[in-house]
């Protein structure tokens, strides 16, 4: 069985609820008055049926004469009943059209009429063997009881004792109360139903006038929750309109208020530390560059230097100029993603980036011979705006990354391609992939793929930089990355729009 669907929205709700309980409301009392009536009714019909006795049923065994007009000599013979042809159709005067009368003798029924049209007199009612059994079961209490017989259908009947001895049944139809209680259902029904459309409708728009601040409380809600409050300076300027602040809806339209306000003041606390941060990643990286080349010059120097020196001597001193080269990459590469951070516009000329990825792989190719390095290239070149040294260097690290993170011997797979003036750059390798707890922050700064390693993800310095330097110069080319790993395929997607710079 299918179920009925469920309002959503809160104005849905209130407005369903409201029809409903007027729905029941409107039942209960049409049920009442409907009860109400057929009650009164029957209790008419019972009045006016001993209003008027059992006349009728006791004139059927006088031939339509009262016991009272009887000559003596008939009232004083046995059971006061006329014989032969002295009994009649029964006495119908002042009786209603459709009264029946019938006259039991133990539990048999003798005599059965119903009173016909004006001047029609009675006539005799075929009783079938149901029928009789249903008039010889009513109690001769002076009350109504329902019955209904095959003929008539459904009446009204009372029992009483005669005179001797017999039972007198005489009955009314119910047909005119049964009328006047279908009418009245058929009039609740119409009455009710319109006024149930009719607050349907008004209900509905009593509720969306009320419900009007909490809709636009919602609205601001959508409008902020769509602004972007990841990353830079972040303005909530969106807020609730104020309601009477004594109803539920002024309340939380408040408060809501007060949120934003709250979480508008942690983000520009925020963002003001992320500026500061990056000033001083800028600052630093920058002061650094100096002394840290005076240092390997110095190293470079001694290293020159013709006399004998001894071996442990010239052995720091080639550890101080490696260490000094990987210290300059590094200031280097802060020095980058501070200036990406702080956005500023990289150089928008024409860049082959067929011709970059041929040159990337060749010089992979001789930091990894131990490596296998294929190439899935288009036939006409693909060329897209922007900076070609940034995306040397992003391109770089990745292949950097994939010769680093897999054994020797695995393949890595360069390919390019457009789609939908998009240039579509993936690196492909067969190795042991990235650790699940990794890959959601393998762009992130400062992560590394195995922690154990001397080797790092990224240019190979061992800072964790690389990865977050791609990252961040495909987004400073309005395009991104994307990874997707497993045991024996790792594949990094750099997505750069190639239209015109």
């Amino acid at each position: 069985m299918s179920r009925l669907p469920r309002p959503h929205t809160l104005r849905a709700r209130l407005t369903v609820g409201l029809v409903v309980l007027l729905a029941v409301s409107c039942a209960a009392v049409g049920v009442a008055a409907v009860v109400e009536l057929n009650g009164f009714l029957t209790g008419r019909l019972d009045q006016q049926l001993r209003d008027t006795g059992a006349r009728f049923p006791a004139s059927l065994e006088h031939g339509g004469t009262r016991p009272s007009d009887l000559p003596q000599s008939r009232k004083d013979s046995p059971g006061g009943t006329p014989t032969g042809d002295e009994e009649g159709d029964g006495d119908t005067r002042r009786q209603p059209v459709g009264t029946f009368g019938a006259r039991l003798v133990g539990d048999t029924v003798t005599n059965a009429a119903v009173v016909g049209a004006t001047g029609a007199g009675a006539r005799s009612v075929p009783l079938s063997a149901a029928d009789r059994r249903t008039l010889a079961a009513v109690p001769a209490d002076g009350r109504g009881h329902t019955v209904d017989l095959s003929d008539l259908d459904d009446y009204r009947v009372m029992a009483v004792r005669g005179r001797d001895g017999d039972v007198l049944v005489a009955g009314l139809p119910t047909e005119p109360v049964e009328a006047a209680v279908h009418r009245l259902e058929l009039v609740a029904a119409v009455v009710f139903g319109a006024a149930l459309a009719v607050a349907g409708f008004a209900g509905a728009l009593w509720v969306r006038w009320s419900l009007r601040p909490l809709s636009r409380v919602a609205a601001t809600a959508t409008k902020v929750s769509r602004l972007p409050l990841s990353s830079g300076e972040v303005e909530l300027w969106p807020r609730a309109p104020e309601a009477d602040p004594r109803a539920e809806v002024g309340r939380v339209a408040d408060a809501f208020n007060t949120m934003l306000g709250h979480v508008e003041d942690a983000l520009t606390k925020r963002h003001a530390s992320e500026e500061r941060l990056r000033s001083f990643a800028a600052d630093a990286s920058h002061e650094l560059r100096t002394p840290v080349a005076s240092i390997r010059g110095h190293a470079e120097l001694a290293l020159l230097h013709p006399g004998p020196v001894p071996h442990k001597v010239v052995r720091a001193l080639e550890r101080i100029e490696a260490e000094s080269a990987r210290m300059g990459e590094m200031v280097d590469d802060l020095l980058l993603l501070a200036r990406l951070d702080a956005g500023r516009p990289l150089e928008r000329l024409p860049v082959d980036l067929t011709r970059l990825v041929l040159d990337t792989v060749t010089d992979a190719q001789a930091a990894g011979p131990g490596h296998r390095w294929t190439l899935e290239l288009p036939e006409e070149p693909v060329t897209v705006p922007g900076d070609a040294h940034r995306l040397h260097q992003m391109l770089g690290n990745l292949l950097a990354n994939a010769r680093l993170h897999t054994p020797g011997g695995s393949t890595v797979t360069v390919s390019l391609e457009t789609e939908d003036a998009t240039a579509v750059l993936t690196v492909h390798d067969d190795g042991p992939g990235v650790p699940a707890d990794v890959r959601p922050r393998v762009f992130e700064r400062f992560t590394h793929g195995d922690r154990r390693r001397t080797g790092g993800a990224g240019s190979g310095t061992g800072t964790g930089l690389g990865l977050s330097i791609v990252a961040a110069v495909a987004e400073a080319h309005g395009g991104g990355v994307a990874l997707e790993s497993a045991p024996g395929s790792t594949s990094f997607t750099v997505r750069i729009p190639a239209g015109q710079g």
